[in-house]
């Protein structure tokens, strides 16, 4: 039965958020899932009462000191929710019993301090150090386009620790847990770009959590079709050309046309059109491409 346990020293660095979408995540693979509040506050426990019963079913599991380790029968994957200021035995018990430990760290010294001191007591434990229990870090409220994102991806290479991914601040996070939800249960596209924040920590969790998952592609926008210069000027021209122009220009043309006549001379406007002399072209100065016609 695998086992996630959420871990931050530090209060306030989104162990709830990450704990609920977590839960939420496994119970739309059709998993029979319990998340686990060992946290004194109880705040997914909170937001369990507020999510609607038609959306798949979560388990509420309120732990204490003493029954840390005993499962409520029937579950098959569980995610822990811990508290801050965790550690020694109370640190320990927990991870006895975990797959998978994520650490949700936000960007400031107070919260890389407090975790890089978390992370070397959970180096010391037997199931971490033989790597039984896989150990992750996750930037919180982060934009992954900033020097914050990258900062703190450089704090986790030195530690030696692998980093997950980042998820953003956004109120869409604030106002779906508000209800009972998280950014899994929503309908539509308008929340795309927060799914596929996930998808590198999905993936890096389905195999320890034994789930398949399939990345979210981006779809790339056709590229602009970029016009030769010559072209695009001249479809410029055309496009600010008057359109009473056009009859204009074409009156001039078949104007100029008529004018050539046998030997160069005129045609008499009084001679009947039956008998007046074909119009040739040939030596009276026309362009060779009307001779072909």
């Amino acid at each position: 039965m695998p086992v996630i346990a959420v871990i931050n020293r530090k209060g306030g660095s989104g162990k709830s958020t990450l704990a609920t979408h977590l839960a939420a995540w496994l119970s739309q693979q059709g998993l029979a899932v319990v998340l686990g509040d060992v946290d004194r506050q109880q705040s997914t426990r909170a937001w369990l009462k507020r999510r609607d019963t038609a959306l798949p079913s979560i388990v509420p599991w309120a732990l204490d000191q003493k029954n840390v380790l005993k499962v409520p029968p029937g579950v098959t994957h569980v995610v822990l929710d811990t508290p801050g200021g965790m550690h020694g035995f109370e640190l320990a018990k927990v991870v006895m019993s975990a797959d998978a430990v994520i650490m949700p760290v936000c960007h400031s010294m107070f919260d890389r301090e407090s975790a890089a001191a978390c992370y070397a007591e959970l180096q010391t434990l037997p199931r971490v150090a033989s790597g039984r229990c896989k150990l992750g870090v996750v930037g919180m409220r982060l934009d992954a386009r900033t020097k914050a994102a990258d900062a703190l991806r450089d704090w986790a290479k030195a530690l030696g620790v692998p980093f997950l991914g980042v998820l953003r601040e956004a109120q869409l996070y604030v106002k779906s847990l508000d209800s009972g939800l998280t950014v899994f249960d929503l309908p539509g596209n308008a929340h795309a770009v927060d799914l596929l924040q996930w998808d590198p920590i999905l993936e890096w969790l389905s195999p320890i959590m034994k789930v398949p998952h399939m990345s979210r592609t981006v779809v790339a926008e056709p590229a602009p079709i970029v016009m030769a210069p010559v072209q695009e000027e001249s479809q410029r021209m055309n496009a600010t050309r008057a359109a009473s122009l056009m009859p204009a220009q074409e009156g001039l043309v078949h104007g100029n046309l008529h004018a050539f006549t046998r030997s160069g001379a005129h045609a008499d406007a009084d001679t009947p059109s039956d008998t007046r002399p074909t119009p040739s072209l040939q030596g009276a100065g026309a362009p060779q491409f009307l001779l072909r016609y």
